[in-house]
């Protein structure tokens, strides 16, 4: 039988192995440096309370992705097998798996996300209506309009920058109110540094005339209760999936599942080097327990960040090897705060269920203050109730972009969760004496940046690939900021290529930038 050596347990690496397992006759063994499998798409867990390292919505405009999810865990409100024997149609909540019974099973969850400026509290993505306008002001809407208008009506500039790929978007002052700031906040630079490919990774089709267009449809009879929406941009979902405990759940489901059909996970094992011979990966050196150990196999899978691949190979050439340690990775910390109550106002109705919540009801709050670090809260509670041990309770997150090594990577725990609540209560959304618990966790090369050398990263990539068994695969392995199910896509593109013997890579890296993976379509 032939083997392939896998690198790293996320959601790339785990759904190779799956896909490998599945589709063809080739055992995959999954070297993976941590103790846990999902990478950033892990559960943490702390006192019986879970955190979402960084928020995962499980949303697709990949029919592929969404069945291969809901085969993994099934979805809440399903139709049970008699449903379907007799073909009567059941809403999302009528049967299926019960959450309150049932650990392993996807739940439909409301998505919410909002923008904190001026200590107000803003939809996002910003909608022009009665709140909106009052808290920006009509003079400040004027120029919000104004300036958008110029956008519209003037030749566009050319995009060199993330700032001019926004400005032609949302126009400048827009911009400045609602996305310089948190975005500077992410990668810690101005963002006429930042290369615009950024956007057009992240933000892709989203403008303001494609909001105001979903806010009409919004009000609409729905035509569906489907969660696929394919008609929508990632941005403006209002439902998505979400495993009852958390990301991680479904890749420890998947971990198990591997295992059952005879793939290998070893953890603690760091990959140290790749042997080559000519055009061909033929051997990978890695430590485990201490020992170092050599695997030979047949084709080589990497999700590892690409500067350390390129280090951990012999016979690169000078370039190459300038530009890979020339890329830039941002770093991620997160604050779990355990608390009695929140100071923000819950914005449900009067008399409605939500408006006895002691929590509103946003997924996630974009910090865009200027006057704290802070860049992003996480309210766990409506990710899912079942992360939270205590219901009495709130559980959030607080989110900071970092650079490894820095003073607030290095700072003590207890001094940087003082410092986290501290900027909490100056922000006005919870007070010190509502915290009853804490805990810090640090995520390396959480983000990868496009700055740095990332212009000539063709050039690497070109290199990379022409080693014929040897398939980047994810976010990292492909220094590409692609979301979780775009990973998965890259990981069953180089699946296939294994599977009809292709030397053709090019449909791993063409996920995430043609038509058919963007979020919006032309025509």
């Amino acid at each position: 039988m032939k083997t392939a050596i896998i690198v790293g347990a996320g959601p790339a690496g785990l759904t190779a192995a799956y896909e490998l397992l599945k589709t063809t006759d080739v055992k995959p063994i999954v070297l993976e440096e941590n103790d846990f499998v999902g990478g950033i798409s892990r559960t943490a867990v702390y006192k019986g309370n879970r955190i979402d390292i960084g928020g995962h919505r499980f949303f697709s405009k990949s029919d592929t992705v969404m069945d291969w999810w809901t085969n993994i865990l099934p979805l809440q409100g399903a139709p049970s097998r008699d449903d379907l024997a007799i073909g009567r149609k059941t809403s999302l909540t009528e049967n299926g798996p019960d959450p309150e019974k049932d650990d392993r099973v996807m739940l439909v969850r409301s998505r919410l996300s909002r923008i904190l400026y001026t200590r107000k509290l803003f939809d996002y993505p910003v909608t022009l209506n009665v709140a909106t306008i009052r808290n920006l002001g009509l003079w400040r809407m004027f120029k919000i309009g104004m300036s958008y208008i110029k956008v519209c009506v003037l030749p566009k500039r050319k995009e060199k920058s993330l700032e001019d790929f926004m400005i032609n978007r949302f126009g400048v002052e827009l911009y400045k109110t609602f996305f310089r700031d948190y975005t500077e906040k992410v990668w810690g630079i101005p963002c006429h540094e930042i290369s615009a490919d950024w956007g057009a990774q992240r933000i892709k089709g989203l403008s303001i005339a494609k909001t105001l267009l979903h806010a009409f449809k919004a009000m609409l009879p729905k035509k569906t209760n489907s969660v696929r929406q394919k008609d929508t941009e990632t941005s403006l979902i209002g439902e998505f999936l979400y495993p009852k405990l958390g990301p991680g759940e479904l890749w420890e489901v998947v971990a198990d599942e591997i295992r059952k059909l005879g793939g290998e996970i070893r953890f603690g094992a760091k990959v140290t080097k790749f042997e080559r011979s000519e055009n061909r990966i033929s051997a990978v050196k890695f430590t485990e327990n201490g020992e170092e150990k050599t695997l030979g196999a047949d084709y080589f899978m990497s999700t590892m960040p690409v500067k350390n691949l390129v280090g951990a190979l012999s016979g690169v050439p000078d370039s190459v090897r300038e530009i890979a340690n020339g890329l830039v990775y941002r770093d991620f910390m997160t604050v779990g705060l355990l608390l009695d109550s929140l100071d923000i106002p819950n914005p449900a109705k009067p008399g409605t269920p939500e408006c006895k919540l002691k929590f509103v009801a946003d997924n996630w709050i974009y910090v865009q203050e200027s006057d704290v670090k802070l860049g992003r809260i996480q309210v766990f509670n409506n990710w899912s109730p079942y992360l939270v041990s205590d219901p009495s309770k709130v559980w959030i997150g607080l989110e900071y972009f970092v650079n490894e090594g820095d003073s607030m990577w290095n700072s003590k725990d207890s001094d940087f969760i003082d410092f986290a609540i501290s900027e909490l209560e100056k922000i006005h959304v919870a007070k010190k004496s509502s915290v009853r618990d804490a805990v810090l966790f640090r995520v390396p090369k959480t983000y990868p940046a496009y700055f740095g050398t990332y212009q000539r990263f063709g050039e690497v990539r070109s290199y990379l690939d022409a080693l014929e068994n040897l398939f980047l695969m994810g976010r990292n392995g492909m220094h590409k900021y692609n979301n979780m199910d775009h990973s998965m896509l890259t990981a069953m593109e180089a699946v296939k290529c294994i599977r009809e013997n292709s030397s053709d890579k090019s449909a791993i890296w063409n996920v995430n930038t043609e038509e058919e993976y963007h979020e919006g379509k032309k025509g």
